[in-house]
């Protein structure tokens, strides 16, 4: 259907045009090195359906944390091999996603950062309990002169609005996966996901992709013309 379904006002998401020069700031591509992406076949198949939608840039972000202490060497010299590999239009970048826990102190005692566009590193946390000593990592971070981009807040099942409030009061800034607001990760976290949005906490969206299948789930789940609207409206880094 070439419209917005007339009775649910919605439509899927590889229909809606949203994709079209689109910036995913969050996603799990680089093969072998963590949970997402396994082979570079993979990698490079779903690079070619990105590219297809019309993505323009992509940010790498593998998980940094003590369960997965990958070293900044070694992601780049993995990046470098599928540049070298990927013959497409893709603008392709490395940074990463660190856990916020005592792997991520040393990093960051050492400057020992993969950061994200414009100086910002992109961390998260559990989603069920702030990791201790949260807020004061955050600014530690901020006063060694990098912007905090939190990854997936709407996910946090420990923050409440009062949280999300003081969190941007702190300047600290937020990316959005696209797949909370397609309920991909259930009701709860979608209802988080569409009011930070409607508020205007966000400043980047990413996929968080971690499979192929997953990106191909994406992109049939249906939206609304509003929430399409309310994520073209984010500014980004």
């Amino acid at each position: 259907m070439g419209l917005f379904d007339i009775f649910s006002g919605k439509k899927a998401l590889k229909q809606t045009g949203i994709l079209n020069g689109f910036c995913d700031n969050h996603i799990h591509l680089l093969p072998g090195v963590d949970d997402g992406i396994q082979s570079m076949d993979d990698a490079l198949e779903l690079l070619g359906m990105m590219e297809a939608a019309g993505v323009k840039t992509v940010w790498c972000t593998p998980h940094i944390m003590e369960d997965i202490p990958n070293k900044t060497d070694f992601l780049k010299m993995h990046f470098e091999k599928l540049k070298s590999l990927y013959k497409g239009n893709i603008e392709l970048h490395l940074a990463a996603e660190y856990m916020i826990d005592s792997l991520f102190q040393e990093r960051l005692e050492n400057d020992d950062l993969l950061v994200h566009a414009n100086n910002h590193v992109l961390v998260e946390s559990s989603t069920v309990s702030a990791p201790y000593g949260f807020k004061n990592t955050l600014k530690e971070l901020m006063h060694k002169g990098h912007y905090v981009l939190l990854a997936h807040p709407e996910r946090y099942r420990f923050l409440e609005k009062k949280d999300y409030v003081e969190l941007k009061e702190m300047k600290i800034r937020f990316q959005l996966n696209l797949t909370s607001l397609l309920g991909l990760y259930g009701p709860a976290v979608r209802e988080k996901a569409e009011m930070l949005l409607a508020e205007g906490f966000y400043e980047a969206v990413g996929t968080d992709t971690h499979r192929v299948k997953r990106w191909q789930q994406m992109e049939e789940q249906k939206i609304s013309k509003k929430i399409i609207k309310q994520i073209s409206e984010i500014q980004g880094l």
